[in-house]
């Protein structure tokens, strides 16, 4: 089984962190290779992130990837962490011998066993297996005619990678980024939708929860897809009930301080099997999360009203984020 991260050194705790849920969850797995892009990762980092898959007799290759963007030349990222873009670059750095693939983001725990993900057998000329977000707004999507198709959350992705090499997906889709870029708001994950449009498998929402499930009913995210399939009522009560993989997407993150997600105590569980046990939590999110549980509850209620509120503020946030990305690189 190989898996794929990509992370800098400030997201070192969170990925020894998952790296130890998935080994913990997954010991009569017989061999999982771990592949690490590492963007400007100093040696302290890198040695904890051995130490893990040491620890746990597994294998690690951590590959660095510094100057990766020279490939997207001036791509304006919208706020997001540039380093998302390098896993479209996987057939470039990842080994020739490696055919398959799973990538996780750095923001993920594994509680339950991958064997039936890894194993996902494609069909036709599908190339990735990942899960339905069901949540991004379907005017954006129109505008990128993909309103008539699902869309896929590309935190969690199995790649055929033998596939993927010798049809060319990467130079594909870091065309369409150079060509499109200032209609990609999720950067890559957008790219990937486009480009492999009806070519991408939905496996269960097991493997990619997130705090969507709390907020919206099946009801609601099943409306929001606006006649394009979804899950089944009884797959997604399967998916979400016993989840396989939490993603921590949003603000709300297990390491800030005050947050209250639903998996925060499997968070630090495995993230105490780590050299960053005891790491303290991130400051000054204590006001914002006493605002968002009190918005949370207001909304309860009405889960379309809160959608609408949320995903116009969404734009609003990354712009912020934006701003203060370049503050900090101009300091």
């Amino acid at each position: 089984m190989n898996i794929l991260y990509e992370l800098d050194s400030n997201f070192a705790p969170q990925v020894c962190a998952s790296m130890a849920s998935l080994c913990d969850s997954n010991r009569d797995v017989e061999d999982i290779h771990f592949y690490i892009f590492g963007l400007a990762l100093n040696s302290t980092a890198a040695e904890n992130l051995r130490r893990v898959a040491r620890e746990f007799g597994r294998s690690i290759d951590i590959i660095a990837i510094d100057g990766f963007m020279e490939a997207f030349g001036n791509f304006d990222t919208f706020g997001w962490s540039e380093i998302v873009l390098s896993r479209l670059l996987m057939a470039r750095f990842l080994p020739e011998g490696v055919n398959r693939v799973l990538h996780l983001d750095g923001d993920t725990i594994v509680l339950s066993s991958l064997k039936d993900y890894w194993n996902t057998e494609f069909e036709g000329d599908q190339v990735i297996a990942g899960c339905i977000e069901a949540t991004v707004d379907r005017d954006r999507l129109e505008a990128l005619g993909l309103a008539r198709s699902q869309y896929f959350n590309a935190g969690v992705l199995l790649v055929d990678l033998k596939r993927w090499r010798e049809e060319g997906i990467e130079r594909k889709i870091v065309d369409y980024c150079l060509e499109n870029g200032d209609k990609l708001f999720a950067n890559d994950q957008d790219a990937i939708n486009i480009v492999l449009k009806g070519r991408i498998k939905a496996v269960s929402p097991a493997y990619n929860w997130c705090n969507s499930y709390v907020f919206y009913n099946y009801r609601t995210l099943n409306s929001l897809m606006r006649g394009v399939p979804y899950y089944s009522k009884d797959e997604y009560k399967r998916g979400t009930s016993k989840p396989a993989i939490i993603h921590y997407l949003g603000e709300e993150r297990p390491w800030r301080e005050g947050n209250k997600h639903r998996y925060r105590d499997e968070y630090l569980r495995y993230l105490g099997a780590t050299p960053y046990k005891g790491v303290g939590m991130e400051q000054g999110w204590r006001g914002y999360f006493v605002a968002w549980n009190v918005f949370n509850a207001l909304m309860h209620p009405f889960p379309m009203a809160r959608y609408r509120i949320i995903t116009r503020l969404i734009p609003v946030v990354m712009e912020k984020r934006k701003r203060a990305r370049k503050k900090d690189a101009e300091n």
